[in-house]
């Protein structure tokens, strides 16, 4: 990494990094990855059956995607630039006793330059709203993808509505996350990720709304992209 500006935004990562030992508690902070993780797994493993599958997880944070994919059989590498998350990631697959799994703290533009068309599904999950250029992380996933490949993205809208809901709504009134977590001009429109991911290479498959019931307190996939949505891509052969 000599020589590179890393693609990081140190109060990111510092914000990430206090937190880093709550991460696992499902009640706490994390309490809406823990939500979603279910739903995201199932339809990353739909689109891109995992098991035998050589996975990336960028942005994997205390590894909660990485590890349900590993217990779906897949072979997983999470990579994050927050060491403590990492160290918390770490930990809760050796007490967990997971195979398959493991953890480096890089970037994905610097595992790009050493890793090119190695992984078979590359995932990017409610990360690209926390980096300074999001389409640098765009462009480092398309490259790390196999041809033939699928390539997973989630993120905010940017939108009066997405600021709403995922800032003063989740934030402030049902306090889902903590205070400071998304800061609204770091979300990205649909229309502006699936530029980003065409001019990578990659060919955008499906489009997909999350959204949140707090009634039930449960997730679920729609149309509606408007806050929470999913992006699939494929990586022409």
């Amino acid at each position: 990494m000599r020589g590179m500006t890393v693609n990081a935004d140190p109060q990111e990562l510092a914000k990430f990094s206090e937190l880093a030992h709550r991460w696992w508690d499902e009640h706490g902070e994390f309490k809406p990855l823990h939500a979603i993780n279910p739903l995201r797994l199932q339809w990353i493993d739909a689109l891109a059956p995992l098991r035998g599958r050589r996975v990336l997880d960028v942005g994997c944070g205390g590894g909660i995607l990485s590890e349900s994919m590993a217990r779906r059989g897949a072979r997983v590498l999470g990579i994050d630039l927050a060491s403590k998350p990492l160290k918390v990631a770490q930990l809760h697959a050796l007490e967990s006793g997971v195979e398959g799994l493991e953890y480096r703290e890089v970037s994905a533009e610097a595992l790009a330059s050493e890793q090119r068309d190695a992984f078979d599904t590359v995932t990017c999950m409610e990360m690209l709203e926390h980096v300074p250029d999001a389409e640098s992380v765009v462009r480092a996933c398309a490259a790390l993808a196999k041809p033939g490949g699928r390539v997973f993205f989630s993120t905010i809208h940017r939108n009066a509505k997405a600021f709403v809901y995922a800032i003063v709504g989740a934030e402030h009134v049902l306090k889902l996350l903590p205070k400071g977590t998304h800061e609204y001009a770091k979300f990205i429109r649909p229309s502006e990720l699936a530029h980003w991911c065409r001019n990578a290479g990659l060919e955008v498959l499906e489009l997909k709304g999350m959204q949140y019931n707090p009634i039930t307190g449960r997730y679920g996939l729609s149309g509606d992209t408007s806050v929470n949505y999913l992006v699939a891509c494929s990586k022409p052969q």
